[in-house]
């Protein structure tokens, strides 16, 4: 953990082309809220994260802009509530049994549209140089969306094997059991030792770590069975890869002080949704990726730039992964007028701690579909999610349910696990927070999913959890 020190050094101003930052945006998969050794794991091992941690902005109210990858990659990577880009899940949207689901879904869109708004490629037409490493899952080829050097990404949402040989047309196969995470790292720092110095480079290293499948190196395996697990987190498989997805983004931070660029870079690490809950619980979170309660939407975020964005937690204010396009082109002085953001530049939050305008605006999420696989925190047990759209406004979170037309708020300020529906003792404030959502829905077009389906069979209701 040698990468890193604290600097006094003055923010820069950049004048020209060359002189904008470069940019990093680390985006791992299916890690959760907790999973971090900095943020509540007493199993797992992230030295290198809590580093980046301690020595950068962590946000702690950070959102994805949808509970499972293809969409939340969608959002953040065009800056657009779902539906605008049209995808809300990944593969079909009427997943599970169909006696089970009451209503017909909306159609999915599986890949953004050819030419749409991407942050990839007005990065490219803005002169940086663009680097992809991992999993990309929003189109077929990065290649047509602004990324000049692609590795390993296409649409695929995990890896066949993280061990090679891997299958992966984008990916030559190194040796025999050589293992993917540490391979992507070194494919990574390969790409910031190369970069051209005259001109800033974008590097989008999205991992597939920490994504099943499950496989993870026996001897770190070795050591988390012999460790002691908590009641959250006790998956020996799961902790080796998380330790060694740890590792190679530590690898990569290492390449940005060894190039001796880190004044001049900045870095961005966050997870594209929560964790698996059969997997890692994120206690005291509500459920897990697929869900649209806390723990499958909260994620980690950590910026940092050595000299500018420094040491410092923002607590009280909710942020989106939609805030990421407009941010970073607000920090290059990229214009951004001509395009339809959603989300806000995040720059005054970050250089001063504070921005009235951030904390009092209202997030969206609109998931007009079904994904099975509940669990014990969920709805019900059929089902992560069922057809629901959701507004965080202030302290407050209103879930609105397509099926039975009924609703959950709650007080995340008081009640961070979601344990207590407060619908019933606030009907003013959930009427007050379905006007704005109702307004929101209009704005942006969100298909609502009203039509029954035939197949559904009546006596099923009775095993929802409601």
């Amino acid at each position: 953990m040698a990468w890193g020190v604290l600097s006094l050094a003055a923010p820069h101003l950049y004048a020209s082309t060359s002189q904008r930052p470069n940019i990093i945006l680390i985006n791992i998969d299916d890690l959760g809220w907790t999973d971090l050794a900095c943020n509540g794991s007493g199993y797992y091992e992230t030295p290198h994260i809590d580093k980046l941690r301690s020595l950068g902005i962590w946000f702690s109210q950070a959102y994805a802009g949808a509970s499972n990858s293809a969409p939340s990659r969608a959002c953040m990577l065009t800056g657009q509530y779902s539906p605008r880009h049209g995808i809300y899940t990944v593969g079909n949207p009427d997943r599970g049994k169909a006696e089970h689901r009451k209503l017909i879904s909306v159609p999915n869109h599986t890949s953004l549209p050819d030419g749409f708004q991407i942050l990839t490629r007005v990065l490219q037409e803005a002169g940086y140089q663009t680097f992809h490493v991992g999993k990309w899952h929003v189109t077929e080829d990065p290649l047509t969306c602004g990324i000049e050097k692609n590795i390993a990404g296409n649409h695929a949402g995990h890896p066949r094997s993280y061990f090679a040989p891997y299958r992966n047309a984008n990916l030559p196969d190194g040796p025999d059991g050589e293992y993917l995470p540490d391979r992507l790292g070194k494919e990574a720092v390969r790409l910031i030792e190369g970069a051209d110095r005259t001109c800033p480079f974008f590097l989008y290293y999205a991992t597939y770590s920490v994504h099943t499948p499950l496989q993870a190196e026996e001897e770190l395996v070795r050591k988390y069975k012999d460790k002691a697990p908590t009641e959250a987190h006790n998956n020996p498989v799961y902790a080796a890869m998380v330790e060694a997805m740890d590792r190679n983004v530590g690898r990569v931070l290492q390449a940005v002080f060894d190039k001796g660029i880190e004044e001049n870079t900045l870095i961005i690490f966050t997870s594209d949704n929560g964790g698996v809950y059969d997997i890692s619980k994120q206690w005291p979170l509500r459920a897990g990726k697929g869900s649209f309660y806390e723990g499958g939407i909260r994620v980690p975020l950590i910026v940092y730039q050595k000299g500018r964005f420094e040491r410092r937690k923002i607590e009280n204010v909710s942020v989106s992964q939609l805030d990421i396009f407009p941010t970073l082109l607000d920090l290059t002085g990229i214009p951004f007028d001509n395009l339809l953001l959603d989300g806000a530049s995040l720059f005054k939050l970050l250089r001063d701690g504070k921005d009235a305008r951030i904390a009092e605006r209202t997030l969206y999420w609109h998931f007009p579909a079904y994904l099975e696989g509940g669990n014990d925190e969920t709805t019900d047990k059929r089902f992560r999610s069922r057809p629901v759209s959701v507004i965080r406004r202030g302290e407050w979170k209103l879930i609105e349910n397509y099926e039975t037309g009924t609703y959950e708020l709650y007080n995340i300020s008081d009640d961070i696990g979601e344990r207590k529906d407060l619908s019933s003792e606030y009907p003013q404030k959930v009427q007050e927070l379905l006007k704005v959502l109702n307004r929101w829905k209009q704005k942006v077009h969100a298909p609502i999913p009203d039509q029954l389906n035939p197949a559904y069979e009546e006596r099923e209701v009775a095993d929802y959890q409601l």
